[in-house]
């Protein structure tokens, strides 16, 4: 199979660490050009790729057929737009745009085209997930009543950086928000209700730095964490179920491994230390430990060349990443309005 010519745009730590590295591991994608205002730093990293300092010029390539968009946030919807339209097939980094209406508008266009629109959720293929995702399907859980799945880190210190600054698409709602809310919906669908509190918590904090989601269900409630101040990160995961219960603690490996550039081709590469594996308790209150599950940011691409080449399914549904911007949206309203705000099902 012919590889496909792929074409990453913006070259910070996103490209520079999540994306170019899980690229280079898959053999039936070629990267070989790079939109960076630093031609020096590319090479560094990538000595073949034609750098292009203009989206212009690198869309006018007619040989490339995918395009990455690893950006910061309020260029997704544009970038993507203008990519599309070039004929290109696409694939955006989380999140996948800032405005819900935007990303209906880049459905409908990919959908007019005939182009392929995905958005990177890597964490779908995060090794605790993927067990999580496990033990459901076996009915080691029985009925999910209750999921809490946090993300917390100590950094005190405000940084000067886009994600920091009060920019639109910026605060960590947007950023591991995105990853937790979309771990939901993909296990649960759509809630019918949120319920947020969002803070600028850190002294000069001009961004959302600290966020608590309550995503209701029929039958099973949603919380979902994440602050700047926690001097502990406590448990990754809790989910309680009519047959048992499962907590994990310990962040999944992968992104740690890629800002070393260590990508899927390394020792251990998504292999989840033993100390980390998770506690299953039985409704007998029997307890035992569960092996985690490898994970694999690279499944995300794999299926991505399937989609272009086979017509097969992407690995991540544009309506379901617009899902995740709507739920962002409602929980912005709703810590405005201090109230729940109801999901409509599109």
């Amino acid at each position: 199979m012919k590889p496909i010519r792929t074409a990453l745009i913006g070259f910070g730590i996103s490209g520079q660490c999540f994306q170019a590295p899980i690229i280079a591991s898959i053999p039936a994608l070629k990267l070989v050009a790079v939109l960076s205002s630093d031609k020096v730093k590319v090479h560094q990293q990538l000595p073949d790729v034609v750098v292009h300092q203009d989206i212009e010029s690198l869309l006018a390539d007619d040989s490339i057929e995918l395009v990455i968009i690893a950006t910061p946030n309020e260029l997704h919807y544009s970038m993507a737009e203008q990519a599309l339209n070039a004929g290109k097939h696409v694939v955006v980094e989380k999140p996948f745009v800032i405005h819900s209406q935007d990303g209906e508008a880049l459905i409908a266009l990919a959908n007019k085209l005939d182009r392929k629109l995905s958005v990177y959720q890597s964490r779908r293929f995060d090794g605790d997930f993927l067990t999580i995702k496990r033990l459901i399907s076996e009915n080691k859980l029985g009925q999910i009543h209750t999921f809490y799945s946090s993300y917390n880190r100590f950094r005190p210190e405000v940084k000067d950086r886009w994600r920091e600054q009060d920019t639109p698409g910026s605060g960590i709602l947007y950023d591991l928000g995105a990853h937790l809310i979309d771990q939901a919906i993909a296990l649960f669908g759509l809630p019918t209700f949120v319920n947020a509190t969002l803070r600028n918590q850190r002294p000069g904090a001009q961004a959302v730095d600290h966020f608590h989601l309550l995503l209701s269900y029929p039958d099973c409630d949603v919380i979902l964490h994440s602050n700047c101040l926690s001097t502990t990160e406590g448990p990754r995961f809790q989910v309680y179920g009519s047959e048992g219960s499962f907590i994990k603690y310990g962040m999944d490996p992968q992104e740690d491994m890629l800002r070393e550039k260590k990508g899927p081709n390394s020792s251990f590469w998504g292999e989840d230390k033993s100390a980390n594996f998770g506690e299953l308790t039985t409704a007998n209150g029997e307890q035992c430990l569960i092996t985690t599950d490898k994970g694999g940011y690279e499944q995300f691409y794999t299926q991505i060349v399937e989609a272009i080449r086979n017509n097969q399914p992407l690995p991540i549904c544009p309506s379901t990443a617009l899902d995740t911007i709507r739920i962002i949206e409602a929980a912005y309203q709703s810590s405005v309005e201090k109230r729940s705000i109801a999901i409509n099902d599109k």
